[in-house]
């Protein structure tokens, strides 16, 4: 029986959406399928691992409505290899389904559509928050970096989201730099706060466009979902108390800084191939309207560079992870930064007039 036909750039574009959501390794076979469902001349395809769901539609020619299950990442990697032009075809066969294009033809086992679990959109979500796709997949972009990995502090292993009357912020902090950022919205909003998961964070990045159109968001005290046009997301908040961010950001730093970000990456680049490998260590070394930029490594090897800045500050000696640092330049697109500091022990403020919301703090490390 013919389940569904499909130009292969369409299916494929819909199995990106979903199959990063897709666990490699699971306890529960069915978690490494993908739900297809069909209703009318809309298909529906749906991953999940329990924690996240992504769901997303695709148009096709209307026929019998199913319910199956196939392994994900195999239909990923079989639609991915077929040539641009292909027309794939879906077929039932028993427990199995034929996926065919052309002359090639691969049978794949299913497993019940029926035992397929899912993310139930639970209630207590707030009203939705409406913004243009661009702006929310930047702030995700000035942030995320410095979301921790695998922490033993699992509150640090995502993005802190808080909305409060007309703005909404994110935060994410490895507890050695914490990247902000906020954006205004055209309504208020009651206020919220949950962390949203790093995998998440991951997935949500790569389905948003550099387009104008809207995302629309629903907070819940223990879900968010996010809707963009013909795609969504269902996801558990991680369950903690996130670091008081406020504290953390410095306000009233006495030295400033001003660079040309691309000078200053440049350098860095430069400096960092003779930094230690697990340190990464690298001295920032001020005085009148020069930067020194001074990194060395175990065998004594040294790396020294020096560029003109705008600073009329007292001379300071103060050392940092050279990768915290080229993330968050990295991160701005703007063509001049500003960094302030205190002393030789406190932490780094990087802001950017053209990146009025964005603001990125790295401690200090001995060297």
């Amino acid at each position: 029986m013919l389940l569904v036909q499909s130009e292969r750039n369409a299916l494929l574009a819909s199995l990106t959406a979903v199959v990063g959501v897709v666990e490699r390794r699971h306890t529960l076979p069915i978690l490494s399928n993908l739900l297809l469902e069909k209703h009318g001349d809309k298909l529906t395809l749906l991953a999940t691992d329990l924690e996240l769901q992504v769901s997303t539609q695709l148009a096709v020619e209307a026929g019998e409505d199913f319910a199956i299950t196939i392994a994900a990442r195999k239909l990923f990697d079989i639609v991915r290899a077929l040539p641009d032009s292909a027309r794939v075809k879906l077929d039932s066969k028993d427990s199995q389904v034929v996926v065919s294009a052309g002359k090639s033809r691969f049978t794949l086992q299913t497993l019940p559509a029926a035992d397929f679990p899912r993310v139930e959109t639970g209630a207590g979500l707030g009203e939705a928050i409406r913004l243009p796709q661009k702006t929310l997949k930047r702030l995700l972009q000035l942030v995320q970096f410095a979301m921790a990995s695998q922490d033993i502090r699992y509150y640090l292993n995502g993005m802190l989201l808080v909305l409060e009357g007309k703005q909404l912020r994110v935060v994410a902090t490895d507890g050695h730099r914490l990247s902000y950022a906020e954006t205004a919205l055209e309504s208020e909003a009651a206020p919220r706060e949950v962390i949203i998961p790093r995998k998440t964070v991951v997935e949500l990045s790569k389905l948003l466009a550099d387009v104008d159109d809207p995302v629309e968001l629903r907070i819940g005290t223990n879900q968010v979902t996010i809707a963009l046009p013909g795609t969504e997301l269902v996801t558990k908040v991680v369950d903690g108390k996130f670091p008081d961010y406020q504290r953390v950001i410095p306000t009233n730093q006495p030295r400033h800084l001003k660079v040309k970000r691309q000078s200053v990456m440049q350098a860095l680049q430069r400096a960092a191939i003779l930094s230690n490998e697990k340190f990464r260590g690298v001295r920032l070394v001020m005085s009148d309207n020069t930067l020194g930029i001074v990194c060395n490594n175990n065998e004594q090897e040294e790396a020294a560079d020096e560029i003109e800045v705008d600073y009329n500050g007292d001379p300071l000696d103060v050392g940092f992870n050279v990768t915290y640092l080229l993330d968050g330049l990295g991160a701005v697109n703007t063509d001049e930064i500003t960094l302030s500091l205190g002393d030789a022990n406190s932490s780094m403020l990087l802001t950017s007039e053209g990146e009025p919301g964005f603001k990125y703090v790295v401690m200090p490390m001995r060297i």
